[in-house]
């Protein structure tokens, strides 16, 4: 599974954060900078080839290590974390919903202070007056924030500002002659050339790893990936590592290590860097105190698939975000877009992916009008959509008090209606919405039970999902959606596109269809 570092929480063992390196000096080289400034650590490289490793690499990054290591930090941070109800007692490392009650004390204080749980994480200097670049993750909801550097000395940090969207923060510490390194915008790594992380896993402080560049423009199939396209690396990077630079062969800053992929919890090779590119630009905004405002449309969208293609009898070829629903009073909305539009283009830039659907949104101004190009009904349209601000993550996605974005429901299905294509349906009557869990705003007919061996259960899709729209047509009986389907198959399409809610989430889903029904 895709592990983002985050905090492990425990009262006596305390936290260790994610992934990453902790970085050194601001580094100059040949053609970049015209000189050193003070206090800027300067690497030098041989004349030509941008990439070429000097000589003596690969046979040891030491030199590198020594002169980058003075920028890199260790961060320290103290979370609140939220104790049992009605309860006082010893929380469990490593167990955070496990406590031992104390003896003789069964209530807990109304105004006791909330438990502070330890994390560690990385990080690295970017000015000489005090700016140090991190995760968000590692310093999100910290009470207090502690940098450790090289020479020994522990200082207080204040956060200047973070961005939840690309998991990057910048914080502060006061003084004027820190030993710093600096993005370099302009490199291009490629698959294959070396890079070295220095940073702070598992609290053990100053660490140096070294591999190559695996892959670029990778998709972590999270939120963050609509707005980075993360370099993927083989240095070991670990619980600790968040935050840290990723560093070439002449020490040039061209990653934040923020993520890795791995089975176990631990390193195995595939670590995930936020682009230098990427992380210039935000941590420049958030140095002159600035909040990153987003271009919003209102719409969840997708990547149009083949088969949704299909369903939708679009030609081969069109590429597309698919629109699953539109936030009802949003800017979408009022623009004229719907569900089940593909969305070809944004002010005449092609758009090929709910990814690049959402950075064209996202890079517009607030109040900037979009062009927006789209299939519906087979038809190619244009509407005009003035952007709005983008919510903030809390509010564009709520969680519940355990952090869970829609809970399971807990009472089993009871089979009922008819049944399509393998779906046992059922008119949204009160009671099953109670049984599910289904939001009072939504409509339509509830599975209640899936074949086994049908298209749909190889398609995945659960009992209590509700399905709102068939073939481009609202469903409020289970008849209705027989009636969708049957028009679909007369179509001769080889699947039928469904809206459906599962979980408190809307999206859309081609259903293949049955040879016979």
């Amino acid at each position: 599974m895709l592990k983002r570092k985050e905090f492990i929480l425990g009262a006596a063992a305390g936290l260790i954060v994610a992934a990453g390196a902790t970085a050194g000096g601001v580094i100059s080289w040949p053609g970049a900078h015209a000189e050193a400034r003070p206090g800027q650590l300067v690497a030098s490289a041989g004349a030509g080839l941008a990439f070429a490793p000097p000589q003596g690499a690969p046979l040891s990054f030491a030199d590198i290590v020594q002169q980058v290591a003075p920028a890199v930090v260790q961060i320290e941070v103290e979370t609140p974390v939220e104790r049992p109800q009605g309860i006082q007692g010893f929380q469990i490392p490593g167990l955070p919903g496990l406590v031992i009650p104390s003896p003789g004390q069964q209530q807990e204080e109304p105004d006791a202070e909330p438990q502070l749980a330890q994390g560690a994480g990385s990080g690295f200097f970017i000015s000489r007056d005090g700016y140090i670049v991190t995760n968000n993750h590692v310093v999100a909801n910290a009470k207090s924030i502690k940098v450790k550097m090289t020479d020994g000395r522990t200082l207080d940090a204040t956060l200047v500002g973070r961005d939840e969207n690309t998991d990057l923060a910048v914080i502060k510490v006061q003084g004027d002659d820190f030993k710093f390194v600096s993005f370099e915008e302009q490199a291009d790594p490629r698959v294959g050339d070396w890079v070295v992380a220095v940073g702070n896993p598992f609290g053990l402080g100053g660490t140096a790893t070294a591999g190559i560049v695996s892959a670029r423009g990778r998709d972590l199939q999270d939120r963050s990936s609509a707005y980075v396209d993360y370099l993927q690396i083989d240095a070991a990077i670990n619980r600790g590592n968040s935050g840290g630079p990723t560093f070439d062969i002449y020490g040039r800053v061209i990653g934040v290590n923020s993520a890795i992929f791995s089975p176990t919890g631990g390193s195995v090779g595939i670590g995930f860097a936020i682009p230098a590119s990427t992380a210039k630009s935000i941590t420049d905004q958030l140095m002159r105190g600035g909040n990153i405002e987003r271009g919003y449309l209102g719409v969840s969208m997708k990547t149009m698939s083949d088969d949704e293609r299909a369903a939708l009898g679009l030609p081969e070829g069109v590429k597309g975000a698919l629109i699953n629903s539109v936030t009802p009073d949003g800017p979408a909305e009022k623009g004229g877009i719907r569900a089940e539009d593909v969305i070809v283009a944004v002010n005449g830039q092609a758009v090929e992916t709910g990814n690049a659907l959402t950075r064209a949104v996202a890079n517009a101004r607030v109040g900037d009008e979009l062009r927006v190009e789209l299939m519906r009904d087979g038809r190619r349209q244009t509407v005009t959509v003035r952007a709005a601000k983008r919510p903030s993550e809390a509010e564009l996605y709520p969680t519940d008090e355990e952090g869970n974005a829609n809970p399971s429901p807990a009472v089993p299905a009871v089979p009922s209606g008819l049944t399509v294509e393998g779906l046992s349906v059922s008119p949204l009557t009160a009671a099953l919405k109670s049984r599910y869990s289904i939001a009072n705003d939504v409509s339509g007919v509830v599975v209640t039970q899936v074949a086994r061996g049908s298209k749909a259960a190889q398609g995945g899709l659960p009992v209590g999902t509700v399905i709102s729209r068939a073939f481009s047509r609202p469903v409020n009986t289970p008849q209705e959606l027989k009636a969708a389907i049957d028009a679909a198959r007369a179509a001769g399409r080889p699947s039928v596109l469904l809206q459906v809610t599962a979980q408190g989430t809307t999206a859309l889903i081609a259903l293949e269809l049955s040879k016979s029904e």
